[in-house]
């Protein structure tokens, strides 16, 4: 991918811009693509269903509420993501396996990292309107990150 975020938001300032300051943990810095939503506290389940499924160059958005007390994602649900064609996942909260993720060839941001598993009982929503660092994340929006932030169509 040859965009970058700051040239992007020059050529259209109605680009919403996600304010929080997310960690750059994947392979992949920049990643692109139509925006699918989770809304979920401490619990994976959902997370791991969406990215064992076909992503077709999607970007998983997150909300974890900002919590860092246990991980939403790890490197086996990131190496499924893969295999599965997902772009890129960006996690409002912590991930796991810091050190396999940076050698995984996906797009990953999240606000940090906890070796704290997370709860597997599938409880929160998919595909719903998510809201996170002045930005608002629609199902089929499209996310352009890269090491400079987020961008999000409105």
């Amino acid at each position: 991918m040859t965009f970058t975020t700051c040239d992007l938001f020059d050529a259209d300032e109605s680009l919403q811009s996600v304010s929080l300051q997310f960690e750059d943990l994947g392979a992949l810095a920049r990643f692109s693509g139509p925006v699918r939503t989770v809304r979920c506290y401490r619990d994976n389940g959902l997370v791991k269903s969406l990215l064992n499924s076909p992503g077709g160059g999607a970007v998983l958005v997150v909300d974890g509420a900002g919590s860092l007390e246990s991980a939403l994602m790890g490197d086996m649900i990131a190496a499924a993501a893969v295999s599965n064609g997902w772009a890129g996942v960006v996690i409002n909260g912590a991930i796991r396996d810091r050190a396999a993720l940076a050698r995984t060839e996906l797009g990953i941001k999240a606000l940090g990292s906890n070796p704290r598993k997370s709860a597997k009982d599938s409880i929160g929503a998919v595909d719903i309107v998510v809201a996170f660092g002045g930005v608002t994340f629609s199902p089929g929006a499209t996310l352009h990150a890269d090491e400079d932030g987020i961008l999000v169509t409105s």
